[in-house]
Formats: C-alpha cells, structure tokens, sequence
C-alpha cells in the first residue's frame, strides 16, 4: 500500500502544491484544512485515488487529536506529515492587538506543536516516517510589521531542531523550509519594495505555488 501523508493547511498556497507533488509521486493524501470545502475540492483535484479531506483548525487541541485519529483509524500509519498552516495578520507591534498575537502563535506555532505530537504517535509504527514544517525567512532575519508573525516562524525554528533530536533514534527525520516570497493568496497583498531593501540585488520574485513542480 502507498504511503500516508498528511498535509495541513494542504488546500491553499504551498500547502495546496506539496498536496499535488506526494500526489503524483503516489502517496495517499489526508488533506487537512479549517474550511472543509477547500480541502475536498483539493482532494477531488488530486491525481490517483484514495485521498481524503478533513476540517481541523490546528490551533485547537481536541479538534488536531480527534483528527489524527481518525485519520490513523480510516486511513492506516502516517508517513509524512507536512505542516503548512499558517496565518499572517501584518501590522507594526504598537497596532497590533492582543488577540491577534494569540491567533498568530496558536495557529502558526502551537498548532504545528499540537500535529506533530499527535501524529508522532502513528509514526512510531512507521519505517522512514518524515516531518516537514513550513517556515519562513522572516523567521530567520525578521521584517518590520510582522514581528509577531517572524515570532511564530522563529519559534518554529527552535521547535523543530529539538523535535528532530528528540525523534531521531526512532529513525523519524524532521526538517523546516523556510522559504521567501511564494505568490499566494497570503501574499497577494505584498508588493516588491516592501521587501527589496534586504535583498542584495535589489529584487526578488514571486514563485506560484502552482509552479512548485517546474522549480523543483
């Protein structure tokens, strides 16, 4: 039987192209997302068979633990685990309000916490398990307007470098992306110059998720 891998935040963006290449390169998808609709719509578009959509929103412990196992009731053993949920609420610190900061940490950081314990779980049963969690280069170098958000990814960092040691003799890897700027609904409002000051050439481009599989 294929491999199981479950994406989070797989019916949007980055998450929605990761979805897409483990689907053609044979995996069986759980994809996972708040909105229960997006996520099988994802589903339907995938190539092979035996995928199937879940609603969760990872910033809720009771929610990720029913998920994951019903996940590993329906659906066997994960394999990977691709963490790619995440939301931005940009804004100087002085503008930003407390409940923004906690919806930030809770969805971006907490809740890559909360899948990962849950899907650990499963993934003792299996050979050659894999995490990933999506991160972000403003979590490594910071940007103004999004420190809380830069927080959330910057803890991350720090997560999964001790995950990684804390799973290692299980034989499961644990690794983060932290890419640049992907053109995603996420980012749609962003424009060149607000970034441009950092980059040494004095441009960047916006990579479609889409495109993922050309720019592999």
């Amino acid at each position: 039987m294929s491999r199981l891998a479950v994406v989070c935040g797989g019916s949007r963006g980055i998450g929605k192209a990761v979805s897409r290449l483990l689907a053609e390169r044979g995996c069986r998808l759980a994809v996972v997302s708040r909105n229960e609709d997006a996520a099988r719509a994802t589903v339907s578009s995938l190539s092979g068979a035996d995928h199937v959509a879940f609603s969760c929103d990872v910033s809720k412990e009771q929610e990720v633990q029913k998920t994951f196992e019903t996940i590993q009731k329906t659906c066997g053993n994960i394999s990977y685990l691709v963490n790619a949920a995440g939301i931005n609420r940009d804004a100087l610190l002085l503008r930003t309000k407390p409940e923004d900061m906690v919806a930030l940490l809770h969805t971006n950081l907490l809740g890559t916490m909360l899948t990962c314990r849950a899907a650990l779980r499963s993934m003792l049963h299996t050979q050659g398990a894999a995490i990933v969690n999506i991160g972000s280069v403003v979590g490594l170098k910071g940007n103004a307007g999004q420190s809380v958000y830069s927080a959330s990814k910057a803890g991350l960092e720090g997560f999964t470098r001790s995950l990684a040691k804390e799973v290692a003799s299980r034989n499961i890897k644990v690794n983060l992306l932290a890419p640049g700027f992907i053109r995603t609904d996420m980012t749609a409002g962003l424009k060149e110059e607000d970034g441009v000051r950092s980059i040494p050439m004095g441009r960047f481009e916006f990579l479609s998720a889409e495109g993922c599989k050309e720019a592999r």
